[in-house]
């Protein structure tokens, strides 16, 4: 069964877009060679987005690096959200039902992962329980404001443990009763 990985490139105070969804603030720390990266991308098979990552700013935009990978996505796509377009571009599923997200992704992704991009989204997968990694970037700037990694408002724990042998920064989610791996 496919992995649900959200994975994002965050700045150093933890927020992944800048305000009002900007991501201008990325394309400086763009380019460079990353392993990790490189693995994240030839691992994922299929792509979960939410409506607001998904029809939002690019930090390539209007380059040939446009879109998931720095341009280099082609695949799967399924996209939760409330207001699906009356046409799908190529490739991509849209539905307003999380469960039915899922579903979807995981089949598309077949034993790969499935690439969970959108903060919102990677928040209800949370809270169905439904979240398998989180991978994290960091880019050494401070926004001061913006969409958050993780935004739960009352907050909320979420236990992650290091998977072993990647980055300081590649976990896998503990669920409260799951024992630690």
């Amino acid at each position: 069964m496919a992995t649900l990985l959200y994975s994002a490139t965050a700045s150093l105070d933890g927020f992944i877009a800048g305000p009002g969804g900007d991501m201008s603030w990325l394309t400086p720390h763009l380019g460079a060679p990353n392993p990790t990266a490189d693995r994240l991308m030839a691992r994922t098979t299929a792509i979960l987005a939410g409506a607001v990552t998904f029809g939002g700013d690019d930090p390539n935009r209007g380059t040939d690096r446009e879109g998931a990978f720095g341009g280099q996505w082609s695949g799967p796509v399924v996209v939760l959200t409330h207001r699906p377009p009356a046409q799908a571009p190529d490739g991509v599923t849209f539905t307003d039902d999380l469960h039915h997200a899922v579903e979807l992704v995981r089949a598309a992704a077949g034993d790969g992962t499935a690439n969970v991009l959108g903060a919102d989204v990677a928040r209800q997968l949370l809270a169905a329980r439904l979240l398998d990694e989180v991978l994290l970037f960091f880019a050494p700037v401070l926004l001061g404001d913006g969409t958050r990694v993780l935004d739960v408002p009352g907050g909320t724990q979420v236990l992650l443990d290091r998977v072993p042998g990647e980055t300081e920064h590649w976990y896998r989610v503990r669920y409260p009763d799951a024992p630690a791996g």
